[in-house]
C-alpha cells in the first residue's frame, strides 16, 4: 500500500503514517507554543505538509545534507527528513531554530517519527555547516536569507526556498547584492506562490 502526495510522488504506507503522525502531533502541540496559525491548522496537511512535499522532485540526485532554516513547526524540512526514505541515497536534514519550545517539539517528531533529521538550538547566522541544499519557508525576505544561505552552500550547492506574492519585489531587492541563477517553480497547493531554486550564489562584491 502507498500513499499519492501528488501525481509524480507515491510513498510508503509507512512513509505516510509517519506522516500523519507528524499532523497529529502539530495538532496536538500547535495551541500551546503557536506553531502554526489556527487558520491553516485545520487544513494542516494541504496548507504545510503538502507544501513541504513538493520540494523532494526537485532535489538534486546526489543530495546528502539539508540545512533547513528557521524550522520553526518543521515545514519544510522535517516533511523532508521523513520523506528521506524514499530516495536511492537517503539524505540528512538538519533543523536550525532558535525558539527552544519549537526545537522541544521538532525533537518529539523526530524521536516518534524516525524522520532523518538533527535539531539545532542556533542561531542561522552562527551555523558552521556545509550543505548540498538549503531550504526555508516563511522564515525572512530573500535578501537576508541569501546572506545566510551563502556560508552553507557556497557556489556549488543550491537554495530551495518558498516565497508568496511578493517575491518579484524580494528578488529585486535581492539581486542588488547577488549575482545568481533563479529558475522559478510554481507552487502546486497556492497558485500566488513560487519555489525559487537559487545556484551559483554569489555576492556582487566578490566577483569582478
Amino acid at each position: 500500500m502507498t500513499g499519492r502526495l501528488f501525481d509524480d510522488l507515491d510513498v510508503s504506507r509507512e512513509t505516510m503514517e509517519r506522516l500523519e503522525r507528524y499532523v497529529a502531533l502539530l495538532k496536538k502541540w500547535s495551541p500551546a507554543i503557536n506553531l502554526v496559525s489556527k487558520a491553516t491548522l485545520a487544513d494542516a496537511w494541504r496548507r504545510h505538509v503538502l507544501d513541504s512535499a513538493q520540494l523532494l522532485p526537485l532535489l538534486p540526485d546526489r543530495t546528502e545534507r539539508i540545512v533547513d532554516l528557521g524550522s520553526g513547526a518543521g515545514f519544510p524540512g522535517l516533511v523532508l527528513g521523513i520523506l528521506s526514505g524514499e530516495r536511492d541515497m537517503p539524505f540528512h536534514v538538519h533543523l536550525v531554530e532558535s525558539d527552544r519550545r519549537k526545537a522541544t517539539f521538532l525533537r518529539e517528531v523526530v524521536r516518534e517519527t524516525g524522520a532523518s533529521a538533527t535539531v539545532m538550538v542556533e542561531r542561522a547566522e552562527k551555523l558552521t555547516l556545509t550543505a548540498d541544499v538549503v531550504t526555508a519557508r516563511a522564515f525572512t525576505a530573500l535578501d537576508p536569507l541569501l546572506a545566510m544561505a551563502h556560508p552553507l552552500i557556497g557556489a556549488e550547492g543550491i537554495a530551495l526556498l518558498h516565497k508568496g506574492a511578493r517575491y518579484e519585489s524580494e528578488l529585486t531587492a535581492a539581486m542588488e547584492n547577488w549575482h545568481m541563477e533563479i529558475k522559478q517553480e510554481k507552487s502546486r497547493i497556492d497558485p500566488a506562490s513560487v519555489i525559487l531554486r537559487i545556484s551559483r550564489l554569489a555576492r556582487r562584491q566578490d566577483t569582478p
